[in-house]
């Protein structure tokens, strides 16, 4: 029982002391005390979170038709060994290796027909920005998460808005967690991976003496950054900013710890393998819990990279043997998480890679690349989930039904976010405006 004990004796006038009117912990509404009243609405205000997106990279592309796409009543040389397996949504089928996704697809969106990668090159570039790389602007097409920092800023001053977790990787595109490419740097992502992540802590040194410091290199630099006409040294002010706003205070670094979660959490997403899979990128799925983390810390855009599927020989037992289970597992984990807290309509999730691969089976065991027609998976977001977009023909070769541009699925995720694409230009670095994206056409499946 609370109870707030003051000085007066007078009697109210149902004979009630004023001492009586304040022993909080009898008074209910409800069946609730009210303890319980103030620490279900302070629950209630942690739940109100921002909008965030999370998207994973799947470096190299994953085969469409051994995922989500399943074509059975293609010839042997193009159906390959997979079986497809029902799901918890009435005729949606998918890969048998994917378990653990089949059990939440009535949370999900399977994406059967994107198309937009140009040419067949392995590059992250059409993820995160829904444009090729052919001709760009002055400066080249900023990523989704630094058009994010640059319109809606940081909600937390002390977590960055756009944070990749994508370590580097053997084939540098595979490794990218999107550019800022016009918005300088000011407006990259934030990597904690590597040497970066012993920095954020002081060490030795008090938060007075980092101000001091902070003054200093201020007074110092003023003259060099007043002649500056390139904007570089504006944008490292804006680093140097953060970078002081993550130092005095613990918030980044507790978001990216882990170790804080319950075992039970950490075991539900698992570890993977954190060591770089041939050129491309680690199996970690640690990092689908620090994503996590970090967009309830305030992070809006969050980017990580995962594995290699480049399968150009021995596609099934690559698949089956090195990726498929984790991927279902990290993936699972996080969208039934964000839905245990309460977290999905304000959280959006994609997974795709940067095009598709050949129908027919290689003599090498392996699919080859295959820009005309890819796959993906949206989740959460408030999108209207348990569905499947799109279609591709009997072979998995061409789009046969609602062909959906890269471009399209970021135009639906920056107006989750809050900004219209369609509406928004920003200039370049020839000081020319350019709209967000070509093609905004909305996705009016997911409302």
């Amino acid at each position: 029982m609370l109870s707030i004990f003051g000085h007066s004796r007078s009697t109210l006038c149902d004979g009630l002391t004023r001492r009586d009117t304040l022993r909080l912990g009898a008074l209910t509404l409800g069946g609730l005390t009210l303890p319980q009243l103030l620490q279900a609405e302070q629950l209630a205000g942690i739940r109100k979170s921002h909008k965030a997106v999370i998207m994973i990279y799947m470096c190299g592309a994953p085969g469409h038709q051994d995922m989500y796409d399943l074509k059975m009543d293609a010839p042997s040389e193009i159906r390959g060994e997979f079986r497809p397996i029902p799901t918890t949504v009435s005729g949606i089928e998918i890969c048998e290796h994917m378990p653990r996704m089949a059990s939440i697809m009535d949370k999900c969106i399977p994406l059967r027909s994107v198309y937009g990668s140009p040419d067949g090159d392995h590059d992250s570039f059409i993820c995160y920005t829904g444009h090729s790389k052919r001709n760009q602007p002055a400066g080249g097409w900023p990523s989704m998460g630094s058009v994010t920092s640059k319109l809606l800023g940081p909600k937390n001053k002390a977590v960055p808005p756009f944070v990749g977790l994508s370590p580097d990787a053997g084939h540098p595109p595979y490794g990218s967690p999107g550019l800022p490419g016009f918005l300088g740097v000011a407006n990259s992502a934030f990597r904690p991976s590597g040497p970066a992540s012993a920095d954020m802590r002081l060490e030795g040194i008090s938060s007075d003496r980092l101000n001091d410091r902070k003054s200093l290199l201020s007074s110092v630099d003023r003259l060099r950054r007043d002649m500056d006409n390139s904007g570089t040294l504006s944008g490292l002010d804006a680093l140097s900013q953060q970078a002081f706003n993550i130092l005095t205070s613990s918030e980044l670094v507790d978001a990216l710890d882990i170790s804080k979660e319950p075992e039970s959490v950490r075991e539900r997403y698992g570890k993977g393998d954190p060591n770089r899979f041939g050129d491309g990128a680690p199996r970690n799925l640690e990092h689908f819990l620090m994503a996590r983390r970090l967009v309830e810390a305030g992070c809006r855009v969050v980017t990580l990279n995962f594995g290699r599927w480049d399968f150009h020989s021995d596609n099934f037992n690559g698949m089956k043997n090195t990726h498929l289970p984790q991927f279902d597992q990290g993936l699972s984990a996080l969208i039934e998480d964000l839905h245990q807290r309460g977290m999905d309509k304000d959280v959006a999730v994609i997974a795709w890679g940067e095009f598709g691969r050949t129908p027919r089976i290689n003599p090498d065991a392996g699919r080859d690349h295959w820009p005309q027609v890819g796959g993906g998976l949206l989740a959460g977001g408030g999108f209207r989930t348990g569905q499947v977009i799109g279609a591709t023909d009997r072979l998995g070769a061409e789009i046969a039904d609602r062909p959906v541009h890269f471009a399209e699925v970021l135009a639906a995720l920056y107006r989750h976010l809050g900004i219209e694409p369609e509406a928004t230009k920003m200039n370049d670095l020839g000081g020319r405006p350019q709209y967000l994206l070509e093609k905004t056409t909305p996705m009016p499946e997911l409302v």
